[in-house]
């Protein structure tokens, strides 16, 4: 009779103990606290996905106005999600039919994951084949020529990817492979966490398809303090300031100017011009032995010394122009 009245008292307390700890759990979701999952954790913060997704949305934008001009037909793409998930979840969300292209953006540590839905694909061929942009056979296997032109049609778009992220760090894009769906060449392991970007590609007004870009949690490791939307801001200006230098001084370079050497100075009447004749000699304030200093655009910029080249006169720069004090 003891024994059972302890096995019910101990029954007891364990009930009032789940009790107990299902209400402390109750009232850390009332606080706003949540139950951590150490099988699939979190590693990416709500900044760095909100980061992920402002470059990628300045990627699409641009790649939207290239493959416009390439493919002559009109091109929209949205990003539509930035999600973390295991490469597990990953893998068995795609469809079997998805093509699957591994490229790397060096520094980066690591490969990088496209998908692109056979709709997409086969309109992007049709049109590289001269057609008109429609949708034949999209679930079959490429053939040779279809991969070659998937690879450099690939190219194109992660050569644009580098650029988008050089408001981040310079990285230079290398494709590694195609693959038929993801099982056979997997970037990493199963139980890795990595960040899905998935976009809506709109090809002319009645093709619609996907799109994704999947990042392991390793490939961006090294640079998660960049990946805030402050940085970006902030190192975009500065990027944008220095391109902005680079292309005005290109587009100068082959700008005219005009170049004067002065070979000396004199001071002299008005009567004295008036009366000058052939073979009268004007004194110079400038010796023989001294250099001559050139201008440009009328403004002192070098000393030089004159002399012939291939009998044309000539004078060679030997030092930069400096004010005497």
């Amino acid at each position: 009779m003891e024994n059972q009245n302890l096995n019910l008292d101990e029954n007891i307390m364990e009930e009032d103990a789940e009790f107990a700890l299902e209400n402390s759990v109750a009232d850390d979701f009332k606080r706003g606290c949540k139950l951590y999952n150490f099988r699939r954790p979190d590693k990416f913060s709500k900044e760095h996905l909100k980061a992920l997704q402002d470059i990628h949305r300045d990627f699409v934008r641009h790649l939207a106005t290239i493959l416009t001009a390439y493919l002559r037909m009109e091109v929209e793409i949205d990003v539509i999600s930035v999600d973390q998930l295991t490469y597990e979840e990953y893998v068995c969300s795609m469809p079997s039919h998805v093509q699957n292209m591994i490229f790397k953006l060096n520094p980066l540590s690591g490969e990088i994951s496209m998908g692109m839905s056979p709709e997409v694909l086969a309109v992007v061929l049709d049109r590289m084949l001269g057609g008109a942009g429609t949708i034949n056979d999209h679930g079959k296997e490429l053939t040779q020529i279809e991969e070659l032109l998937t690879i450099k049609f690939v190219e194109k778009i992660i050569k644009i990817l580098e650029e988008a992220w050089g408001t981040i760090l310079p990285v230079k894009s290398e494709f590694v492979t195609l693959a038929n769906g993801y099982h056979s060449v997997p970037i990493t392991t199963s139980g890795e966490i990595v960040t899905l970007i998935s976009f809506e590609v709109r090809l002319g007004q009645k093709n619609f398809g996907l799109m994704n870009i999947c990042f392991p949690y390793p490939v961006l490791e090294t640079v998660l303090p960049k990946l805030t939307p402050q940085y970006i801001y902030q190192h975009a200006n500065v990027v944008a300031n220095e391109i902005g230098k680079n292309e005005t001084l290109e587009r100068i370079k082959s700008a005219e100017i005009e170049m004067q050497v002065i070979l000396g100075m004199a001071q002299i009447e008005v009567n004295d011009v008036l009366d000058l004749k052939i073979d009268d000699v004007i004194k110079l304030d400038q010796k023989l032995n001294e250099e001559l200093v050139a201008c440009i655009n009328k403004k002192e910029k070098f000393y030089v010394a004159p002399g012939v080249l291939q009998n044309k006169i000539c004078v060679k720069i030997v030092d930069q122009y400096r004010p005497k004090e």
